[in-house]
């Protein structure tokens, strides 16, 4: 049942141990730490799959699912993360899945096909994890900026994956010419951001008294029969399908129409890099409306209007389109992240709304890739593609300016 935000029951907010530990920097830190993470070891091998399909003899289809397996199982873990955090804590579960995550970097370039298959299974239900646990911590812990802080930790997801999408083959160089060197080290970051999230795990200890007279607030009752729980998850869906699809075939398309490939890969990495600017900006503009509708719509509009360039033009208007959709795609996940804290009165309900919304989405994505490659097959082109997903987007439209409503579940 929705309730508009003057109606929403008011949560008592948890009172906090002074103690250097609470200190919110070191909170800020962690954060950063763990949403760099988020994507850095996804965005590193899409360089090596090439590598990767040597070594092991690997068919078409094989290699393309090392980068599906992961985003399957985004979906598939994201639904569990909110019992894990009502029972162990949103640190510990954090905690954790960074830990989890590094061991599945480490299992994925180990020498054995099953290893490998293995470890992209480990890495995305670790990062389905953390995907869901965001969302309720920052809910929690910055209640009055959630929106600003959600622009924070996604804009960190998309410079993690850009670094490390742009030092894969120097790093394959520097470490002796081996893939497995060049994926093994973001287990690194991993540890890392365990050490910078154990202060975290230390004051969520101290403050276990407090947080049991005050919880994270009441769990949403029906959520998976609200229709704006629905919205919110379809924006997030079909946004990530976009998305998805793109970064699998994007360079590819510009190819196959006269682009040199060396060109298209700068078009795309300049594509991700104006992502950043999106994913900051458009949470901390959400952050300051009461309704999103125009914001979302906006997106969508993007959305459309650079598939329509790569439609029309798709190589002499490639930077145009880059420009257009790195906006658009950016933004579009910021809002979708943003949604799920503005459209929820607790952090309990962020936990619950965020594994909902990015079951649906990540299972929606792990579809794009593998049904665009089929599509492009059957007809030998990519018009039939891009005119569909033109489609999606208006749907992405419909979708958020439901989610927009200034309501919450």
């Amino acid at each position: 049942m929705s309730v508009t935000s003057a109606q929403q029951p008011v949560v008592s907010p948890v009172v906090r141990t002074r103690t250097k530990l609470a200190h919110p920097a070191l909170l800020l830190i962690g954060i950063v730490l763990v949403a760099l993470n988020m994507r850095a070891c996804l965005a590193a091998i899409s360089p090596m799959v090439g590598e990767i399909q040597r070594t092991f003899g690997l068919s078409a289809t094989a290699s393309g699912l090392i980068t599906t397996v992961p985003v399957l199982f985004q979906g598939v873990g994201a639904p569990l993360t909110p019992r894990l955090t009502r029972r162990f804590g949103t640190e510990r579960v954090v905690l954790g899945a960074v830990l989890v995550l590094g061991a599945g970097v480490l299992l994925r370039v180990l020498p054995s096909v099953a290893a490998l298959y293995a470890g992209c299974v480990v890495i995305g239900v670790a990062i389905a994890v953390l995907n869901v646990s965001m969302p309720g911590l920052v809910k929690r812990e910055f209640p009055d900026r959630a929106a600003t802080m959600t622009g924070v930790y996604s804009t960190t997801m998309l410079i993690g994956a850009t670094l490390a999408a742009g030092s894969s083959v120097p790093l394959e160089k520097a470490l002796g010419g081996g893939w497995e060197g060049s994926l093994g080290i973001w287990s690194l970051l991993a540890l890392i951001a365990a050490v910078a999230w154990l202060p975290q795990v230390l004051r969520s200890r101290q403050e276990k008294a407090a947080v049991a007279a005050a919880p994270a607030g009441r769990q949403i009752e029906g959520i998976w029969r609200s229709p704006l729980a629905w919205q919110v998850s379809l924006f997030m869906g079909i946004s990530s399908l976009l998305v998805y699809i793109l970064v699998a075939w994007m360079p590819t398309i510009l190819a196959d129409h006269g682009m040199d490939r060396g060109e298209a890969g700068l078009v795309f990495a300049f594509s991700n890099l104006v992502q950043v600017a999106g994913a900051f900006l458009v949470p901390l503009a959400a952050g300051r409306m009461t309704s999103q509708r125009g914001l979302a719509v906006a997106m969508a509009a993007l959305n459309a209007l650079g598939i329509t360039v790569l439609l029309v033009a798709p190589a002499s208007g490639a930077w145009v389109a880059a420009a257009v959709l790195g906006v658009a795609q950016g933004g579009s996940l910021g809002l979708a992240l943003a949604f799920i804290v503005l459209r929820t009165g607790s952090a309990a309900g962020a936990a619950q709304l965020g594994g909902m919304s990015q079951a649906i989405g990540y299972l929606v994505a792990a579809a794009g890739p593998v049904g665009a490659g089929a599509l492009r097959q059957a007809t030998g082109g990519w018009d039939l593609l891009l005119v569909l997903m033109l489609v999606l987007a208006s749907v992405a439209a419909v979708a958020g300016w439901g989610a927009g409503r200034n309501r919450t579940l």
